[in-house]
């Protein structure tokens, strides 16, 4: 039996997961003391998350260990059946030194399964319409094989673009020094993030304003649009309506006939952009 994996990080809706069959790695975060492990939106009290964070409660994330990878794949392992774990980027987390770990000793114990991990380089939606579109790839018929060279076909057609709020978010994850948070948020500049090729949060330019901002990405995606199967293009919003309809009314003047879908940031990657971020990914000439 061929079996599918994604992890939470991928944040495509809990519903989509479930017709597409696939199986969950939910990952963790904690706030205001207390540990969640986020269901892609099943259950998840989006504005609570939010509002908490926005009241002073700083959420961490943590990576699941050696032993939580271990006990998630071995059923699998001993029904010698055949894995494939579409993830996140291993370049933003440090967790997969774990999975990677649990999985030789699974492959030495259970030699008969057949184990692949493609790494879809990505993060949030980015990752998410990977798993989507091979989820539906796999279910029309093709092979855990077929689809992985699928994945590698697409994976560089994905294009992820997002503004922050509050530069602090970034600072304290490391991603912006004291300094730049300071005069960034002094300035209201707003810096446009990409998820690069090599699965890493680079700069894509800096922009006084968030609706300047949000203008600049429409901008990008009518610059490089370029449809895919049937990949629908994706606005993702921490908590931030607003700029995610203006984001999709800003599209529709120049891209009227496409599918649109909206959805929340999770908590768990909520918890390094912070509330009001919005992004856009969307099939593109590349990443």
């Amino acid at each position: 039996m061929s079996v599918l994996f994604c992890d939470s990080n991928s944040e495509l809706w809990y519903d989509k997961l479930e017709e597409l069959g696939f199986n969950v790695i939910s990952m963790p975060y904690t706030i205001a003391g207390v540990e969640y492990y986020y269901d892609n939106g099943k259950t998840t009290d989006f504005k609570a998350f939010y509002d908490l964070v926005r009241a002073g409660e700083m959420p961490i994330t943590s990576a699941l260990n050696q032993t939580n990878y271990y006990e998630i794949f071995e059923p699998y392992f001993k029904k010698g059946e055949e894995i494939l774990y579409i993830s996140f980027s291993s370049e933003l987390s440090g967790t997969f030194q774990f999975l990677d770990q649990a999985i030789a000793e699974l492959t030495e114990k259970y030699p008969k399964a057949k184990y692949k991990k493609f790494d879809t380089k990505s993060i949030s939606m980015g990752a998410g319409l990977q798993v989507y579109l091979a989820g539906k790839y796999f279910k029309a018929g093709h092979s855990l094989d077929e689809t992985y060279s699928y994945l590698e076909s697409i994976t560089n057609s994905i294009r992820t673009l997002f503004i922050v709020e509050d530069l602090n978010h970034l600072k304290r994850g490391g991603r912006l020094n004291s300094t730049s948070a300071f005069l960034g948020s002094l300035m209201s500049v707003k810096p446009i993030l990409q998820i690069s090729a090599e699965g890493k949060l680079v700069a894509h330019g800096k922009v006084k304003g968030m609706k300047k901002a949000v203008r600049a990405i429409v901008e990008d995606l009518l610059e490089n649009y370029n449809p895919l199967d049937d990949c629908p293009i994706c606005i993702v919003n921490a908590d931030n309506i607003q700029d995610a309809e203006l984001i999709e009314s800003l599209i529709r003047e120049g891209l009227n006939d496409v599918e649109i879908i909206t959805q929340q940031v999770g908590p768990t990657i909520g918890s390094h952009c912070g509330p009001g971020t919005c992004g856009l990914i969307f099939p593109a000439k590349s990443r």
